[in-house]
């Protein structure tokens, strides 16, 4: 996969956080010198070169999948999951807030923006461990000055190697999912999506009443991430109805008929949607003594 920006050609830099301020989450820009610009374009191209040597990358990223910690998956920007980054991303005027600094506690995440001599825009984001302020006061940070060894006097805050994500015009590109998960709100979109999941999802299977996934899954994120794996691969596609009672059967996941619906039982909510998710499935290969099993990851096979 391409990046949708020249690295070699940047002529605007601008660098930033995003802060928890007690009424949300906010994104300002950060002015700073020639050096930490010089460092911000090295921590992307780093980022960049640690994605290209992937060797399996990249693959969508999917809600329901056990990433690795690291590892180079992809979104597109215009995917709902994407929403919070892409609004950074596409920002045109960012507040300007030399003081964004003063109580590092509050920054939750930083970030820089760069344009090309085609202007296009690329934004790298790194959730904000490392570079919370370090006090000197309880790390007793030293410097050489004039052949002397002294303490530091003010708050000093650490770059990072490299950025958790890149933004293009097309894509976000994934090197840490859980970093992604974090600064884009993931949960929070995930659950805030159920409804629109469940409508979408419905149309393919009208034989199945929704009710209490939807009611389930509204309060278990996980189910959510189910739900929305399932919609974004299209996995409801031509299910036939006699298959899935059958698969249900075969697979443990209880279910009645009601009004010409299939009803899923309490408690048998993310069996079920594990099994649309093709998750859930039974293998005999000792005769007479079939065995039902959970997949936490799966790669569909080639014909």
């Amino acid at each position: 996969m391409k990046l949708e920006f020249d690295l070699a050609s940047v002529t605007v830099t601008e660098f930033g956080v995003g802060r928890d301020d007690g009424d949300g989450q906010a994104f300002v820009a950060v002015p700073v010198d020639a050096g930490v610009q010089a460092a911000l374009h090295e921590m992307v191209q780093a980022t960049w070169d640690a994605m290209q040597n992937d060797e399996d990358g990249p693959a969508r990223y999917e809600p329901s999948e056990k990433h690795g910690s690291t590892e180079y998956c992809y979104v597109p920007l215009a995917d709902e999951m994407a929403s919070a980054v892409r609004d950074l991303h596409e920002a045109t005027n960012l507040d300007i807030d030399a003081a964004a600094l003063a109580d590092p506690t509050n920054v939750f995440c930083y970030f820089v923006r760069l344009t090309d001599k085609k202007n296009r825009r690329l934004t790298a984001v790194r959730r904000a461990s490392q570079f919370k302020g370090v006090l000197k006061s309880k790390n007793r940070l030293v410097h050489m000055l004039d052949d002397t060894l002294k303490i530091i006097d003010d708050t000093v805050f650490k770059l990072d190697n490299d950025f958790d994500l890149l933004i293009d015009g097309k894509n976000v590109h994934i090197l840490r999912p859980s970093g992604f998960e974090f600064v884009g709100k993931l949960q929070r979109a995930i659950l805030n999506a159920v409804p629109e999941n469940i409508k979408a999802i419905r149309k393919d299977l009208f034989f199945v009443d929704f009710t209490g996934i939807e009611a389930y899954a509204a309060e278990h994120t996980r189910a959510a991430r189910y739900l929305a794996s399932i919609r974004t691969q299209g996995a409801t596609t031509n299910i036939d109805q006699a298959l899935l009672k059958k698969a249900c059967e075969q697979t443990g996941v209880e279910i009645s008929e009601s009004n010409g619906k299939l009803v899923i039982t309490d408690g048998h909510e993310m069996g079920f949607l594990q099994l649309l998710d093709r998750r859930r499935y039974e293998l005999e290969l000792v005769r007479g003594q079939p065995e039902r099993f959970k997949a936490a990851s799966r790669t569909r096979l080639n014909d």
